[in-house]
């Protein structure tokens, strides 16, 4: 089973049982780009468009936040999203370089047992003369409580090598890639339920139906809920 609703994450989660899932896998707005304050107040096309050139995909919302504000915003959503899980059920998020200090401390205080940083190599970024390449994005992840080690799940690298899904092949400004998402839906035990907050064109989904998951979607913005669930019907 896998489906989508369509509403606000900290509305929505609340609404499920006390352990009703096995999981959690995300990828939140990350309220980074930019430089400063009127950068990060931009719409997602204006921040996330390296060119000139009419951004093809719609805004997301929830990506307008200071960097207190936003800290504050995921501890209070992981936090109800802990009392739905079960014990021991982990949970993966991505972010940048530029929130990671901050993802690190709200996942924490939200209760969640902080676990390590896995890495997304992007394999290509914007070369830039005399600097580093932007060209990984991290992978924070934690359980709710102790992990047993008997879990059964494998052992899962600690860096991931996947390429952006061509301009042609996506949906969404920051969708992951799919092959990388069903990769990491293993971290979760067979036949668990997981829980995306914020489905967007529903990437992780449709990972999750591929590799024998069940996967619940919340998704704010109405364009992308209907991308997602336009997804979900053909796959």
């Amino acid at each position: 089973m896998v489906n989508v609703i369509r509403g606000d994450a900290l509305q929505e989660i609340g609404k499920f049982p006390k352990d009703y899932f096995g999981g959690i896998i995300t990828d939140p707005p990350y309220s980074s780009g930019g430089s400063g304050t009127s950068a990060t107040k931009q719409t997602t096309a204006d921040k996330y468009t390296a060119t000139k050139r009419k951004c093809p995909y719609p805004n997301f919302e929830g990506d307008n936040k200071d960097q207190r504000s936003w800290t504050s915003w995921m501890a209070e959503w992981m936090g109800i999203a802990r009392e739905k899980c079960k014990a021991g059920a982990p949970i993966v998020v991505f972010i940048d370089w530029r929130q990671l200090p901050s993802m690190t401390d709200a996942l924490q205080w939200s209760g969640w047992i902080w676990r390590g940083v896995a890495v997304w190599d992007k394999l290509n970024s914007r070369p830039q003369q005399g600097r580093f390449r932007q060209q990984a994005e991290f992978i924070v992840w934690g359980s709710n409580g102790p992990m047993p080690v008997d879990r059964k799940a494998p052992v899962l690298p600690g860096v991931f090598g996947a390429a952006m899904p061509s301009p042609g092949e996506r949906l969404h400004q920051t969708q992951k890639p799919l092959d990388l998402m069903r990769k990491l839906v293993h971290v979760c035990e067979p036949g668990s339920h997981i829980l995306d907050p914020f489905a967007g064109s529903g990437t992780t989904l449709e990972a999750a139906r591929l590799e024998g998951y069940a996967a619940t979607g919340i998704e704010l913005s109405e364009e992308y809920g209907a991308v997602c669930k336009e997804r979900l019907s053909q796959c």
